[in-house]
């Protein structure tokens, strides 16, 4: 699966920052509290990656991580101005931002580049399974806000299509044997628990910093169902693919949902759609596409 470099911009409009999901703003703000990870998040992962680019032997692999570096630079470039309109909406956007950088910091800082790696193995498989919720129950997002709809489903794509290449360089670079599955098994566990301690972190903030829209009670019922709730929610959802990462033989396409990489034209073509007929409208940013193979 070669990830393709795609330059989308989406019509965000800025009004709608704290409230485009169809189900309120508590699950907005949870979206959007996985916004907030993404510029320093994705950084963090081109790094780990390019760390071993020099000890790739397979040419398919180098272009696969190109490709990687390129798509994940969309995604950091997108969330960054997403991000904005939250700081511009009166949320502490950018306090939280530069809290996670200063966190991944110390990880580039301290970290063996084979621990740097495996934190981006473990958050990668995060990525592809919340991506694989996103695109396989389309009422997750359904009724929502367009440009926010349209923009997280280009990222779960995105993610679907290079969700194998960080495992992949693991698998090329690192030693085979205990002591790798030890080292990933284990980065899992504790990449687990902070994830989700900082995501409900940024969720709270975001709710707290937007108090002014009420309806709270109504609203942390919805999150809480969204989330947690035993039949549908996010966690229950992905359990069953979180504890796969656990078997020695583990790979990414285990869960092949490569079918879903055939909405990606029609995606395209919808926000060029959605740019033009939004040309000129205030609140919105017009959109421009440029799509090229990775080389």
């Amino acid at each position: 699966m070669m990830p393709v470099r795609r330059d989308l911009r989406f019509n965000l409009p800025a009004q709608r920052a704290c409230d485009w999901h169809a189900q309120g703003s508590h699950v907005t703000h949870f979206y959007n509290a996985l916004s907030l990870l993404f510029p320093a998040g994705e950084r963090f992962f081109m790094d780990s990656v390019r760390n071993y680019r020099d000890r790739i032997d397979d040419p398919e692999l180098k272009k696969q991580v190109l490709g990687f570096i390129g798509q994940e630079a969309m995604h950091t470039r997108e969330h960054i101005e997403y991000n904005d309109l939250l700081q511009q909406a009166g949320l502490p956007a950018h306090k939280l931002d530069n809290r996670l950088l200063w966190f991944l910091n110390l990880f580039r800082k301290y970290l063996p580049h084979s621990w740097q790696l495996a934190i981006t193995v473990c958050l990668e498989h995060y990525t592809a399974m919340l991506a694989a919720l996103l695109l396989e129950d389309s009422s997750r997002i359904a009724g929502s806000v367009e440009g926010y709809t349209q923009m997280w489903t280009w990222h779960a794509l995105e993610e679907t299509e290079h969700k194998s290449v960080s495992y992949d360089v693991w698998n090329a670079v690192l030693m085979p044997g205990l002591g790798r599955y030890l080292l990933r098994a284990g980065t899992m566990l504790i990449t687990t628990l902070i994830f989700w301690l900082i995501v409900f972190d940024y969720n709270v903030r975001l709710i707290v910093a937007d108090r002014k829209r009420g309806g709270h009670l109504r609203g942390m019922w919805r999150l809480t169902r969204y989330v947690w709730g035993p039949r549908r929610g996010v966690l229950p959802s992905i359990a069953g693919e979180w504890l796969s990462f656990f078997r020695p033989g583990f790979h990414p396409w285990d869960h092949d949902n490569r079918d879903q990489l055939a909405r990606i034209d029609g995606l395209v073509a919808a926000v060029d759609a959605a740019n033009a007929a939004n040309v000129g409208l205030p609140g919105t940013r017009r959109a421009r596409r440029g799509v090229r193979a990775a080389a």
